[in-house]
């Protein structure tokens, strides 16, 4: 009885092993080859806290976003550590499921001061789709407070290049063609 006990626990270890992992190469197929070995994982729970599943030597961390109203399928994002309350704040504002309203928060935290500024020059890795096959990779770099003045890039996509989408607030960044 014993050993048939054992060998139960063993394939459920086994089993939520091979699950964590599964969940922890989901999260890293948005991470740059380069730095996938070093980062880390978390999991979002619904207070806007996160559990590590992987603790990473660099400062890149990525999660899985599919369970969040409105992705698709296959939704999984990485950034820097140092923007997880820029995270933390977007999710709080996501939890606000009418569009207007949202914004009206947003927009509110703006101006008060209030909204997370995410690290200047940080990249956010986004890969999306409806499953991982046809999933699209997006990579935008953060430049909070900046505008077309201060950077000499234009404020829309009008020439074809690189542009900065939302000047002069905290959620600058620069945009690529074709992404």
């Amino acid at each position: 009885m014993k050993r048939v006990i054992l060998s139960v626990l063993g394939v459920l270890a086994v089993s939520v092993s091979a699950f964590a992992q599964s969940e922890i190469d989901r999260a890293l197929a948005a991470s740059p080859a380069p730095l996938k070995e070093a980062a880390t994982v978390i999991k979002w729970k619904p207070d806007l806290t996160y559990d590590t599943l992987k603790k990473g030597t660099n400062r890149l961390v990525c999660y899985d976003r599919s369970s969040e109203a409105g992705r698709p399928a296959f939704a999984v994002q990485c950034t820097s550590v140092g923007n997880l309350d820029r995270v933390a704040q977007n999710r709080k504002f996501e939890q606000i499921a009418d569009r207007a309203e949202r914004q009206k928060a947003i927009d509110a935290a703006e101006a008060a001061g209030t909204r997370v500024k995410p690290e200047y020059g940080s990249v956010f890795y986004m890969f999306n789709g409806p499953d991982q096959a046809t999933a699209r990779m997006h990579a935008t770099v953060a430049l909070p407070g900046a505008t077309s003045q201060s950077t000499g890039l234009p404020d829309n996509n009008k020439q074809g290049g690189a542009w900065i989408m939302s000047a002069g607030t905290s959620t600058a960044h620069l945009m690529t063609p074709g992404h």
